[in-house]
């Protein structure tokens, strides 16, 4: 068999930060609702079964959870933005979409959502996103 890409997802991670700029969204934390998805190049080594060169889900969900509970965020976006850094750091990435959902939001919706994107083809335009945040 041959495989050039998979794609890891992760689904509805639910946590718990200081996100928005309101006094009370400074105060108190709120949900947020994290999905992700990983295009990631498949070596033979992995098909080998070989952890060493293997995308590990695993640390890429307990680093984004660090970051988000411990962080204070005041736009959605900064937030996607980070979640997509941590996303994109392994050089096997080709592409990463990441959405965070903040429920309750606005007052007759179940959420707001953004949604960012990163290709490596394009590294440069996410270094410049991290700049300007």
């Amino acid at each position: 068999m041959r495989l050039n890409n998979a794609i890891i997802n992760i689904s509805n991670l639910r946590l718990r930060t200081y996100i928005g700029f309101n006094q009370e969204e400074k105060e108190k934390k709120q949900d947020v609702v994290i999905n992700i998805e990983i295009n990631y190049a498949v070596t033979q080594s992995v098909l080998n079964d070989e952890i060493s060169d293997a995308l590990n889900y695993r640390d890429i969900s307990k680093k984004v959870i660090e970051h988000v509970e411990q962080g204070s965020f005041l736009l959605l976006e900064k937030l996607v933005a980070d979640v997509l850094d941590i996303c994109s750091q392994h050089q096997s990435v080709n592409n990463a979409r990441v959405t965070v959902d903040k429920p309750y939001a606005l007052r007759f919706a179940d959420s707001v959502s953004i949604t960012f994107e990163y290709s490596a083809e394009k590294k440069s335009s996410l270094r410049l996103l991290g700049r300007a945040s």
